[in-house]
């Protein structure tokens, strides 16, 4: 399986990192190898000094699909959930400085701690499902995948033109603004609707 990522999908977090708001989705992977799963506790590198949190939807791919047509997109899907995308911020930056790859800032062990999923037809829009992160109990961020840059729909059929997705595949579909950095000792938890996915300690 892979794990496909969008960046800057809501314009708020895109200005909030004083990056351009895209005309593309803006596409990246993380391996395998940085699934956390079953709310297991993260264990912060050795290598930064400032890891950060970005909560996001996460869709999981039920079938092999390439070309995919919007309207066919929820055919494709058999799971949704919600994610955190851990960014080591400092080394995200020493690379854009010298115009590389960001891949180890984003693709690090345990860098995605992933939810359990909820059946899609529990979600009769998926451009109308509210999400929220908090750290230690205080909200930190709130997002309404109708403030998406590009909606589910759209972000299904450009990853397919590109790239064929298969079962079990994971989309993170972009964090709204709020990120920030975590530190030993903080508990993260994250609710789709009112029901709570995520609840982990940063150890």
């Amino acid at each position: 399986m892979k794990i496909i990522c969008v960046g800057r999908n809501y314009r708020e977090h895109a200005r909030e990192l004083n990056n351009p708001v895209p005309e593309q989705p803006v596409i990246f992977f993380k391996p395998d190898t940085a699934l956390l799963r079953n709310n297991k506790d993260f264990y912060y590198p050795d290598f930064s000094q400032d890891i950060h949190y970005e909560c996001e939807l996460v869709l999981r791919i039920a079938r092999e699909g390439k070309h995919i047509q919007p309207q066919y997109v929820p055919t494709y899907l058999d799971g949704v959930g919600l994610g955190i995308d851990f960014t080591a911020r400092d080394i995200q930056q020493a690379c854009k400085q010298k115009g590389l790859p960001w891949t180890l800032a984003k693709g690090f062990n345990d860098a995605a701690p992933v939810s359990d999923f909820l059946p899609p037809e529990q979600f009769p829009d998926l451009q109308d499902v509210h999400f929220r992160c908090l750290i230690n109990g205080q909200t930190r961020q709130v997002g309404h995948t109708a403030n998406m840059i590009f909606d589910v729909h759209y972000l299904i059929a450009y990853i397919t033109r590109y790239i064929t997705l298969k079962k079990g595949d994971l989309v993170f579909t972009g964090t709204p603004k709020g990120v920030g950095a975590v530190a030993a000792g903080d508990h993260i938890e994250g609710f789709l609707g009112e029901k709570k996915m995520l609840d982990f300690h940063v150890k």
